[in-house]
């Protein structure tokens, strides 16, 4: 089993993300995805200007950020993001731990802002997604001796 696949499943499972649906998007991240790039974080997400546009799964991996959208009425899948972390700028988030929610916004290479509303399952969640975001986007620099 490669390293995707290792780290896909148990931080879908994390998220709560049901089989079904994993299975149904799992084709389209393993095309984006590199099968030695690190599951970092999965979950559901919507976009906060369009409460209407379906609902959205995010793959955040070492080296990628993936959104899928499925549409609301037919669950038709399409690819809506697939980013290398490092054409990605200003990247941001909000914790709203009353919510039980992570708001996530970046800057793709097309210069298009691109904003995310990450749904947890309780609120001490929150933290933990925190963490995993500032790992990856805010890693600890060695300090030179």
């Amino acid at each position: 089993m490669d390293v995707f696949s290792s780290t896909f499943l148990p931080a879908a499972a994390e998220a709560g993300v049901a089989i079904p649906a994993v299975s149904r998007h799992i084709p389209i991240f393993r095309r984006c995805v590199d099968p030695d790039d690190a599951t970092v974080l999965v979950s559901r997400c919507s976009r906060p200007e369009a409460p209407m546009g379906g609902e959205f799964l995010m793959l955040l991996t070492r080296r990628r950020l993936v959104v899928i959208q499925e549409t609301k009425v037919l669950h038709r899948l399409r690819l809506h993001l697939n980013a290398n972390l490092r054409h990605l700028s200003n990247v941001s988030w909000n914790l709203d731990a009353s919510h039980s929610a992570v708001e996530m916004a970046a800057t793709a290479v097309d210069g298009v802002r691109e904003r995310f509303r990450l749904k947890l399952a309780e609120p001490d969640v929150v933290w933990h997604f925190d963490a995993l975001l500032q790992n990856v986007f805010r890693p600890a620099r060695a300090i030179a001796a």
